[in-house]
């Protein structure tokens, strides 16, 4: 199964939370407290997002952490970076690509273009649209392949919406 872990599914609530909060600096154990997660992970969560400058620190008597920028502007996909690294569905559409049968590999492409394409859905949804349950899009915006083995299309977005 692909999933977010639950520490990128708590950075998303720990950002929302701050979101709520505008530019107020909030503490790390006033976020734990309204969001009911540690103040430990917290913290941990607030460290990840400030070096990939989705939070900033304020340091003093009234300090805390806010959003960098305004939550319309912080994408999905900047929000499981922060947290997991970049998104690669294999090994393939990794940066490190250390595939062993790359060379003899007929699906390496296929899977690379589902991973732009998932990344691409990432990047137009934004913490905005998290945070408000706005409309996402139902369809992944995918140009149909055809499988090599017998010349037939893969629906990969009837598949996707089912959830295979």
């Amino acid at each position: 199964m692909f999933r977010i872990s639950k520490m990128t599914d708590y950075g998303t609530v720990v950002l929302s939370q701050l979101g709520d909060d505008g530019s107020l600096p909030t503490s790390a154990s006033d976020v734990a407290s309204r969001t009911g997660l540690g103040t430990a992970t917290v913290s941990k969560l607030l460290k990840s997002l400030g070096r990939a400058n989705l939070v900033t620190a304020q340091r003093g008597s009234n300090g805390g952490y806010y959003l960098s920028r305004p939550a319309e502007s912080i994408s999905a996909a900047e929000i499981i970076d922060a947290i997991e690294g970049p998104l690669a569905i294999t090994e393939c559409s990794s940066d490190h690509q250390q595939c062993d049968i790359r060379a003899v590999c007929s699906v390496g492409s296929a899977w690379q273009s589902i991973n732009r394409a998932i990344r691409s859905t990432l990047v137009s949804i934004s913490l905005a649209d998290l945070k408000n349950n706005r409309a996402i899009p139902d369809v992944i915006p995918l140009t149909p392949m055809m499988s090599q083995a017998n010349n037939t299309r893969l629906d990969v977005r009837a598949n996707l919406a089912k959830g295979q």
